[in-house]
């Protein structure tokens, strides 16, 4: 894999490992399904956590080969999701102008519209990716 196609950075993946017993790095990487589970379970009892720390790099390869770069940075939305969510920052950053009118109103659809963009934002940024 060539370095034009790092759409995910390990160093972030370790700042959001230090949360990782909420499954933060695990949403980062694109797996919102172990993102929940470790929410859910404090990091598998903080084992699954401590195990993740090896396993960074592993992720990080994974979703730089299963998402595509382009114009739109996949760190800078996931810090706009991940601090300004509910103001919906991060579809404004997207171009989806309304839903982040809506989510600036709704306090993110009142949390609901901030957990679907948990799960899906890598594809909601790769995909608009692909059409640049």
């Amino acid at each position: 894999m060539h370095a034009s196609n790092d759409t995910h950075l390990t160093s972030v993946g370790y700042i959001l490992w230090i949360f990782g017993f909420t499954g933060s790095h695990r949403f980062y990487y694109g797996r919102p399904v172990t993102g929940t589970i470790w929410f859910c379970t404090f990091g598998l009892l903080l084992i699954g956590w401590i195990v993740d720390l090896f396993l960074i790099p592993s992720m990080d390869r994974a979703a730089d080969t299963r998402y595509r770069s382009g114009d739109l940075d996949y760190t800078v939305a996931w810090i706009l999701l991940t601090f300004l969510g509910l103001f919906g920052l991060h579809r404004f950053y997207m171009g989806k102008w309304i839903t982040g009118i809506v989510y600036l109103l709704t306090g993110g659809l009142l949390g609901l519209g901030y957990l679907y963009d948990l799960w899906t934002l890598n594809d909601q940024v790769s995909t608009i990716n692909c059409r640049g």
